[in-house]
């Protein structure tokens, strides 16, 4: 009897920890960084840098 418990108690813990299926998963890559969830996926690019002399100083944006 206490196996039948043990095992009733197992199942319930692995069902009650099985992960949402609206879950989302990003990633960052080196030239772009991008999301999936249950609705699609979005991308962002990262713009080149650009370096610019002012008043003597060098600025890259």
């Amino acid at each position: 009897m206490k196996f039948v418990y043990a095992l009733l108690l197992g199942m319930g813990v692995i069902v009650g920890d099985i992960a949402s299926a609206e879950a989302v998963v990003c990633a960052r890559g080196v030239y772009r960084a991008g999301c999936v969830g249950p609705r699609g996926g979005a991308v962002v690019v990262r713009r080149p840098v650009r370096c610019y002399w002012r008043a003597g100083v060098r600025i890259c944006r």
